[in-house]
């Protein structure tokens, strides 16, 4: 049996990483790491996560991986995924970012962008449209469509794990957009101090 993620709560791991003892991984994606992050961390997104990329910004420190993502989900994810991969001393930051800046711990605030979530919503609520107007207007074989979009809600829901989700966040504008945050699949990115 493996051992059980460790989640710490956001103001242990401040006080943790300003004595440069650990290192702060954040696993969203660049869109929402230039949005606001916690000063100090630094951006390896959950679809390149590997061994290299959190070694790579963990650097010779050795101490404590600490990852957070919105609200801990796919930080969950990025730390059972990591054990796997033999990494040890990985824990969850509870709450992720969202608790992190709800504690007053600072944050780097950028350009505002419309979250996964939202764009998944969006997505499938379109989809939806479309298949039952094309359905009712076009040709019944439509309707197919926005059967496919709901199953693929339930999928996600009972498994957690979204396939639109998955395609948004590698589409252009949730990407690197050029910015220093900006990640390339393998590299891990450092922190951009100012926007």
């Amino acid at each position: 049996m493996s051992n059980p993620i460790t989640r710490t709560a956001p103001a242990e791991v401040a006080a943790v990483i300003a004595t440069g003892q650990g290192t702060l991984v954040d696993v969203r994606t660049p869109a929402e790491f230039r949005e606001v992050h916690a000063q100090g961390a630094r951006l390896v997104p959950l679809d390149v996560l590997d061994r290299p990329a959190v070694e790579a910004v963990r650097g010779a420190n050795g101490g404590t991986i600490y990852l957070l993502c919105a609200s801990g989900i796919r930080a969950t994810k990025a730390a059972e995924q990591l054990k796997q991969l033999g990494l040890e001393n990985v824990h969850v930051v509870e709450g992720g970012t969202n608790a992190w800046a709800a504690a007053g711990l600072p944050v780097i605030r950028g350009r505002k962008t419309i979250s996964i979530e939202r764009q998944v919503r969006i997505g499938a609520g379109t989809l939806v449209v479309i298949g039952t107007s094309l359905g009712w207007f076009v040709h019944p074989a439509f309707f197919i469509l926005s059967a496919f979009v709901g199953a693929g809600l339930v999928f996600a829901g009972i498994t957690d794990i979204c396939g639109m989700a998955i395609v948004l966040a590698k589409a252009p504008w949730n990407s690197s957009g050029g910015g220093e945050s900006a990640a390339k699949p393998g590299q891990a990115v450092p922190v951009a101090e100012r926007h």
